[in-house]
């Protein structure tokens, strides 16, 4: 079959070196053996078997940025964690396995940059292995993206802290058991939030229900409830008061692997949409031979090859410890409103069946709009940018 235009740029990108392109067929044997047999049930289910974890582990796909004398893969190369994202990104069995990515890209730098030896020792080797499951518990039912604003308390008494409030939103929340969970230890907007690992089995800790979304049926995504629950201050994650430091040195890496994910999803959307037009039949002859038809995948597939040369050098930069807040706020706002107008218009190639379930761009457009709410609004984003441009 020969390629087409979007396999070709992606074979002439030089963001990867060989030892990620073996990690990137790593990824896609894992999602072949895997998830691909599972994907209806776990959409079904509403989140995915906690034996998935521990496989990935297995596999070296799950903690490779872990130490090695953790169990972990040692390695601090992002490319590793974009590729991941992309893979999973494309292909459509692959929705249940968000909470891996989430865990490598969002929740382990946590345990990596913020632990104390103690702490490193107690938790990753079981997050290395996959039988630890981890989530990061920030958003409150009255917060949204204002950090500022949370109101889940952590009160020291002796040892402990003891913590009551809520949060919600929280993907990997019905199979975690380890939660980063911002809490507030003062009265200042930002001084005043420090960061706690929770643990499930911790006396009044409780997963309300998996939240009934959208899209992405298959990531499980939970409110969590805080009723006096003690805490050791051993679990404190850096010094009480740097809790907000602590996020924000983490949400760049965070919104570039959205929007590194968001072009992959662009490209996979296209891909099965030019696979559809093909066969699809209009008036006598194939969908795809129409102008309007050619002038419309034209565009998007140019679109999203500029925003692939865009991403690519934001990977670059990050890699390199180069990559602003305001970098990755940027990128996180035009790749997914970006992704958001593509699934749109493809749908409409569908016509009509393109607003079944049963096809996978009816799903497309479920799982898409999320992208541009989900680690940062779109209009927080803008903010970020404008504010650094002095305005």
């Amino acid at each position: 079959m020969p390629q087409t235009s979007l396999q070709t740029a992606d074979r002439i990108r030089t963001v990867y070196e060989e030892e990620h392109e073996q990690f990137r067929e790593m990824v896609r044997d894992f999602v072949e053996r895997y998830a691909r047999p599972n994907a209806e049930r776990w959409e079904a289910e509403g989140k995915v078997d906690r034996w998935l974890f521990e496989k990935a582990a297995e596999t070296g796909i799950l903690g490779f940025t872990v130490p090695e004398e953790f169990g972990g893969g040692g390695t601090d190369d992002f490319r590793f964690n974009a590729v991941m994202g992309e893979e999973l990104a494309r292909n459509p069995v692959s929705d249940g396995m968000a909470g891996i990515a989430l865990s490598n890209d969002i929740v382990i730098p946590y345990f990596l940059e913020l632990t104390d030896d103690e702490q490193k020792r107690r938790w990753l080797p079981g997050i290395a292995a996959g039988t630890l499951i981890t989530a990061v518990a920030m958003t409150e039912p009255g917060t949204g993206s204002d950090l500022a604003g949370i109101r889940t308390s952590a009160v020291r008494d002796g040892d402990d802290y003891v913590v009551n409030g809520s949060k919600i939103f929280i993907s990997n929340g019905q199979n975690a058991d380890l939660v980063v969970t911002a809490v507030r230890t003062g009265s200042d907007p930002h001084k005043g939030l420090s960061l706690l690992v929770i643990e499930s089995d911790t006396p009044g800790f409780s997963r309300g229900r998996n939240l009934d979304k959208v899209g992405l049926h298959a990531q499980d995504t939970s409110e969590l409830v805080f009723e006096n629950v003690r805490v050791p201050a051993a679990n404190l994650l850096g010094a009480e008061g740097q809790g907000f430091l602590g996020l924000m040195r983490n949400l760049p890496q965070e919104r570039l692997s959205i929007a590194a994910a968001a072009v992959a999803s662009s490209e996979g959307v296209i891909e099965r949409a030019m696979t559809y037009v093909k066969e699809r039949q209009a008036f006598g002859r194939p969908v795809a031979t129409f102008q309007n038809t050619r002038f419309e995948l034209a565009d998007m597939f140019t679109a999203t090859q500029v925003s692939r040369a865009y991403i690519d050098q934001c990977i670059l930069r990050h890699s390199r410890g180069e990559l602003s807040a305001e970098d990755a706020a940027a990128a996180k706002y035009w790749t997914t409103e970006q992704y958001v107008q593509i699934v749109n218009r493809c749908l409409q190639l569908y016509g009509g069946y393109g607003y079944m379930r049963e096809y996978r761009i009816a799903r497309d457009y479920e799982d898409a709009r999320i992208t541009t709410i989900y680690g940062g609004t779109t209009e927080i984003m803008k903010e970020i940018v404008g504010r650094s441009l002095g305005l």
